[in-house]
């Protein structure tokens, strides 16, 4: 199973980015997927994440300002990002829980990381 993210990039500060994660490989289903960042200097955090069953958890820096969501059909998780600010500024990682025929239990994979800059 392999994570391939997208998006990131140069923001103003004030704007949006969306950023997306697809799974790929053989897969049986997905528990969770979710969004993790790391800022220069600190520990990797979560930001949002999403079960299978569509219920979100967010952040409370993220709370009202980031909308994750998933679709299941392509193992893909999606975070919208608006209102950023410069401490949104991070590498973004997502991560889905993976169940794999002939597998027990659930496995996490990574995906590559994805910076997000957001200038003043």
């Amino acid at each position: 199973v392999q994570l391939q993210a997208f998006g990131g990039g140069l923001v103003q500060a004030g704007g949006s980015l969306r950023l997306s994660c697809a799974a790929s490989g053989v897969i049986f289903g997905i528990n969770s997927m979710g969004w993790f960042r790391q800022a220069p200097g600190k520990q990797r955090e979560l930001v949002a994440r999403v079960t299978s069953y569509g219920s979100p958890t967010y952040a409370d820096s993220a709370q009202g300002r980031f909308n994750i969501s998933r679709d299941m059909a392509k193992n893909t998780v999606t975070l919208e990002m608006n209102s950023l600010q410069r401490e949104d500024t991070a590498v973004y990682y997502c991560k889905q829980a993976v169940v794999e025929p002939g597998r027990p239990g659930v496995v996490d994979y990574w995906g590559q990381g994805t910076q997000v800059t957001v200038s003043s």
